[in-house]
């Protein structure tokens, strides 16, 4: 018992408490953390070769705004964390890489090198390095399985304020503007309400269920085969295009009614 007390009042004996402390801390994490590197994390959207590719391709087409390790720049912002759905939203729709730095970027053609397998292997890449949101599957963005009556119900109650009742778009503040739903495919909607692109709030899961995703998906695709038995529906965009028509055509019919009648009479007084 002597020798143990001795040692423990040896100078060196608290720096070995502390080492020893330090080294079960770490091998405790070690044990109970998720194992594998950082492109473990793209595996549930891609195989190591699609990162890698997805890699060549980032730096070809992306590193100029967003940097070499997609650290962010005084040009774009961060990439790391964003996720997958972010990256196949924005690049499959044509709206990145950017044409220019305006308020908005607007849907555009795509680049040739931007082939399906493309976009997957840079969204694949960009997983790899943070998580976030990933891709949804077919299941999930299948119209066929949601329910239209919810998902209308869900949207009249979290998007026609900028997105209009059947999803024909409109103008925001400082040049920015929610854009048409009619080009976006089931899984574009999904992303977007995943990931929040520019001026539009994150509906995560615990805000709005895949399931009520997908009933809102079933609702837009729902609208756009719906006729509009009163003539020309004018885009859709509301009240206010129809009263305009209206006004403009009803006042132009009185005008030419009022100069054909005054014509008529000064033919018969002549």
């Amino acid at each position: 018992m002597n020798s143990i007390t001795a040692r423990r009042r040896h100078p060196l004996a608290r720096y070995a408490v502390v080492a020893l402390a330090l080294g079960l801390l770490g091998g405790g994490y070690a044990v109970a953390a998720p194992g594998g590197s950082s492109a473990d994390a793209a595996i549930a959207s891609g195989k190591a070769d699609d990162v890698a590719q997805g890699k060549s391709l980032f730096v070809a087409h992306c590193a100029s705004c967003h940097g070499m390790n997609a650290e962010g720049t005084a040009k774009a912002p961060t990439l790391v964390g964003v996720g997958a759905a972010a990256v196949d939203f924005q690049v499959s729709t044509g709206r990145m890489p950017a044409a220019d730095a305006g308020p908005q970027a607007p849907r555009k053609p795509l680049g040739e090198w931007a082939t399906p397998q493309a976009i997957s292997d840079l969204a694949a890449y960009v997983q790899s390095l943070g998580g976030g949101p990933t891709r949804p599957a077919a299941e999930q963005v299948d119209p066929a399985k949601g329910d239209p009556a919810k998902g209308g119900e869900l949207f009249r109650a979290n998007c026609i304020q900028c997105h209009n009742f059947v999803g024909a778009g409109g103008a925001l503040t400082y040049g920015k503007y929610a854009p048409p739903l009619n080009p976006a495919t089931p899984t574009q909607i999904y992303e977007a309400m995943a990931t929040g692109p520019q001026a539009m709030p994150v509906f995560n899961d615990s805000t709005i269920t895949p399931d009520q995703k997908r009933d809102m998906i079933a609702y837009i695709t729902h609208v756009r085969s719906q006729v509009d038995p009163g003539g020309s529906g004018l885009g859709r965009i509301g009240p206010v295009t129809e009263g305009l028509v209206a006004w403009i055509v009803g006042l132009s019919l009185l005008i030419l009614a009022a100069i054909w009648i005054t014509a008529k009479k000064r033919r018969t007084q002549a």
